[in-house]
């Protein structure tokens, strides 16, 4: 195993989890066994190979910038229950 129970219980403790044994037990094989899985990729020749933030290349994947096109007045207030003078009427918040 590459981590404690008490590693996990530190873990937990700074996540507010509470575990019981079993759990903690559980967790503890379980991360161990991802730690030693990432251990092989140290193992894999990565000489001359570039490092890379994506998998895949991406090219500007935002949208273009546009203005969008507004409502007019009497659509947004079609289903208003209350209007006056082309605006909502809402309940008085502040006496």
């Amino acid at each position: 195993m590459k981590i404690t129970e008490e590693e996990v219980l530190y873990v937990a403790d700074l996540a507010r989890l509470n575990l019981d044994a079993a759990a903690v037990e559980r967790f503890a094989e379980q991360i161990g066994a991802i730690l030693d899985y990432m251990d092989k990729l140290n193992e894999v020749d990565t000489q001359g190979v570039p490092p890379t933030s994506h998998a895949i290349f991406l090219n500007n994947a935002f949208r273009e910038d546009g203005e969008p096109a507004h409502l007019d007045r009497e659509a947004a207030l079609a289903n208003a229950p209350e209007k006056e003078d082309g605006g909502f009427v809402v309940p008085k918040v502040v006496g």
